[in-house]
């Protein structure tokens, strides 16, 4: 069976008005040479007024404009592509410069629809997004690896094959649509070593424009890996800044330790609970559709260093506490654990929504309450009267935060959770809440979500990793 990588290059990836683009271009050179490629671009990002932003913020606020009657114009995210475009050889440059200039035409149709309906949402948002940014970008890196000589094409929307539900701007991939919609990519696959699709960005059946929510380029590579699995020997590959480490950089400088290996459980709890590895949804279908694949997380400047998320690691001796992350701006949910069966069935099956944690139960009077840990606390607030309809009398309590160790095998560790929480005593924070549970794979602590209180958690837990003694 004929090997296949599912590269996925996300904005921090493509560099600031393609700036790494030409370390992308290794990356794919030397990937092509044991594999096809389909690779998923993010939408690029764009330095305005001397800031890094991602053109889908640009596009968010130019909308805004749209929606409030304003007058706006593209000329931020023209810019950026312009500059992108002095990266196609000049046999490809007059055929690129088309391109753009088409796509943002499509995305400026859809902002002044906006504009005509005082409405940025569904469609016409999805359309915006779509031309300005993953799908435009798509096409773009393909006028690129031409010039440098690969065999490459790239995946028109009239053919796209990520088939969605009607949830247009918080969509849901289709599998047995999908599937159907596989044959043209298949067959850009087969002629040539490279194809790259846009990430992000789905379709109903009926043609109509969706997105994931933001993140969602991951999910595309997951579907991608998905539809090809059984034809191809698949991996899938997201290629960042750095391989996974034992906790988030940009709060813990020191005595980080590389992660070789996670399991698709712990991958998938990290990305919950904020450590930026992939959209744990990403990792949720591909085991909810049966495909078992390798994911590699690749320093893309350093490519020696991966790390592989399998469903079942290969043994190590490494540290059973693999990472220390955790989460601002939580809310608990408590509700009657009779009305919470209802409200946990109506979350998975008509909300399609998982960001959330079941707690260990507790009884008060006689009567046994759910604890529901939602993870954004921001949802909570949008959908108080939909949650607050399954119990009039459930309580909920935001502001609050978690801090989280995540390991399979943590049962092996002695004493973790009671040092765990020492620490965050002796860091002046006062535990609201613990769970802790062999079977879970991870320690939840949860604390006030006030000014530094999560990063210092961290830290303090972090330090005392290196100490924690196992067997």
């Amino acid at each position: 069976m004929e090997n296949l990588v599912v590269a996925k290059f996300g904005g921090s990836a493509i560099g600031p008005d393609g700036l790494s683009i030409p370390i992308i271009i290794q990356r794919i050179t030397e990937l092509k040479k044991n594999s096809k490629i389909i690779a998923v671009f993010s939408a690029p990002l764009t330095i305005d007024d001397g800031k890094t932003r991602s053109i889908t913020d640009v596009i968010l606020e130019i909308g805004q404009k749209a929606q409030n009657g304003e007058n706006f114009t593209l000329e931020k995210v023209l810019n950026a592509y312009s500059k992108i475009l002095d990266l196609v050889s000049t046999e490809y440059q007059e055929a690129c410069k088309k391109t753009i200039e088409e796509y943002l035409q499509k995305a400026n149709d859809a902002l002044v629809l906006a504009q005509e309906k005082k409405d940025f949402a569904n469609e016409d948002r999805s359309n915006a997004l779509a031309f300005s940014g993953e799908i435009l970008m798509s096409q773009v890196m393909n006028y690129i690896l031409k010039g440098k000589g690969i065999k490459s094409a790239a995946v028109d929307f009239e053919s796209w094959p990520i088939i969605t539900d009607s949830n247009i701007e918080s969509t849901n991939f289709l599998y047995s649509k999908s599937v159907d919609r596989v044959a043209p990519i298949e067959s850009l696959l087969r002629q040539n070593d490279i194809v790259s699709i846009g990430g992000f960005i789905g379709k109903t059946a009926d043609g109509i424009t969706t997105t994931y929510e933001r993140g969602g380029s991951d999910r595309t590579a997951a579907d991608i890996g998905i539809l090809f699995h059984k034809k191809f020997n698949t991996q899938i590959d997201f290629e960042k800044d750095s391989s996974v480490v034992s906790a988030d950089p940009k709060i813990v400088s020191d005595g980080l330790d590389e992660v070789s290996q996670l399991s698709f459980n712990e991958a998938r709890l990290a990305g919950m609970f904020g450590m930026k590895i992939l959209d744990p949804i990403a990792i949720k279908e591909i085991l909810e559709n049966g495909a078992d694949m390798p994911i590699i997380v690749t320093n893309m400047k350093n490519p020696a260093k991966t790390t592989v998320i399998k469903r079942t690691p290969d043994k190590q001796n490494g540290h059973p506490l693999k990472i220390v992350t955790g989460k601002k701006n939580c809310a608990i949910f408590r509700i009657e654990s009779e009305s919470a069966v209802r409200l946990l069935e109506s979350l998975e099956k008509l909300k399609r929504y998982s960001e959330f944690i079941v707690l260990s139960p507790y009884t008060k009077d006689g009567i046994e309450f759910t604890r529901i840990l939602f993870l954004d606390g921001d949802y909570v607030k949008r959908n108080e009267k939909y949650l607050l309809g399954f119990d009039s009398l459930a309580t909920i309590t935001y502001n609050r935060g978690v801090i989280t160790l995540i390991g399979d095998e943590m049962w092996r560790v002695q004493q973790i959770a009671s040092k765990a929480s020492a620490k965050i005593g002796e860091a002046g924070l006062n535990i609201l809440n613990m769970d802790a549970q062999e079977e879970t794979s991870r320690i939840i602590i949860v604390v006030e979500d006030s000014g530094d209180n999560i990063k210092n958690a961290i830290r303090a837990i972090h330090d005392e990793k290196s100490k924690i003694k196992f067997v």
